[in-house]
């Protein structure tokens, strides 16, 4: 989240203000429907009750800087990635705890699980200090975060790595139990995620550019936020086991997503953003 920081600017919130349909369009689909979708495959497959809040608490945690990656690649309007990365960040502290906390109560996990207001404090701690920090330091030398970009992007993704594999030895023993009962849904949750991004944005006749922009971000989660708040605030490597298979899976059908929807017309070089939405 640090580098994260480092990568914005203030006019990336202002963008917000002068232009605000693809961003509107964009956080509704991931705060609002996307949670839903989990909660809907969560009911149909039935699954065990920590499984399911560590599925609703990927489903509400943010895109990532990968996003951007992954929409640079396939000629998305990265301008936007940058916005509701920005604005999904600050409202990330407030979605992850709620829809967590709901998740918990619904799926009766409190005698194991519990957001008291401490914890809700954490999760903000984690998602909000370190990004306004980066910001800080970039207002204050941007010649710094642009030297300091790659190796924090190099380190986040070790530590997304470490964090991955830590949370799937710590459940070694019953790993092939939850691979089989997660990696469907999983799947399936990623591949939705992605074509809604998308569709949802051509319904709303958001352009080309700007629809593979939507899909990625919605579609590509930062999943070391997930992780790191089920292994250390509700301190469950169960809930952490939907974040570190999608953490590998979205990777794999984010580019086979990406190659699907520009294979058979090359989409037009991405118009900034802000001049695309200013019409």
């Amino acid at each position: 989240m640090f580098g994260l920081g480092l990568s914005l600017t203030p006019k990336d919130f202002r963008r917000v203000v002068r232009t605000p349909r693809a961003v509107i369009v964009a956080l509704t689909l991931q705060i609002l429907v996307l949670p839903l979708i989990a909660f809907g495959l969560i009911l149909v497959a039935d699954v065990d009750p920590l499984i399911a809040v560590g599925i609703m608490l990927l489903a509400a945690s943010p895109g990532g800087t990968t996003a951007n990656l992954f929409s640079h690649l396939f000629r998305g309007d990265v301008a936007l990635n940058v916005t509701l990365t920005a604005v999904n960040s600050v409202l990330a502290a407030v979605s992850i705890p709620l829809i967590t906390n709901a998740a918990i109560v619904y799926f009766d996990a409190g005698d194991t699980l519990g957001l008291q207001f401490g914890k809700v404090v954490q999760v903000i701690a984690i998602v909000l200090i370190p990004v306004g920090i980066g910001m800080l330091v970039r207002s204050r030398s941007e010649t710094f975060a642009a030297r300091a970009d790659k190796p924090v992007r190099i380190f986040s993704i070790v530590v997304l790595v470490m964090v991955s594999v830590g949370a799937i030895l710590g459940e070694r023993d019953n790993i092939a139990g939850y691979l089989q009962e997660v990696g469907v849904i999983v799947t399936l949750f990623c591949c939705a995620s992605l074509f809604l991004g998308y569709l949802g944005a051509r319904v709303f006749r958001l352009g080309q550019a700007q629809a593979i922009a939507t899909s990625m971000e919605v579609g590509i989660h930062n999943t070391t936020v997930a992780l790191t708040i089920a292994l250390s605030v509700l301190d469950n490597t169960t809930v952490a086991i939907p974040a570190a298979v999608y953490s590998i899976v979205m990777y794999v059908l984010a580019t086979a997503f990406g190659f699907l929807i520009t294979r058979s017309r090359i989409a037009q070089p991405a118009t900034p953003y802000d001049a695309t939405t200013r019409r």
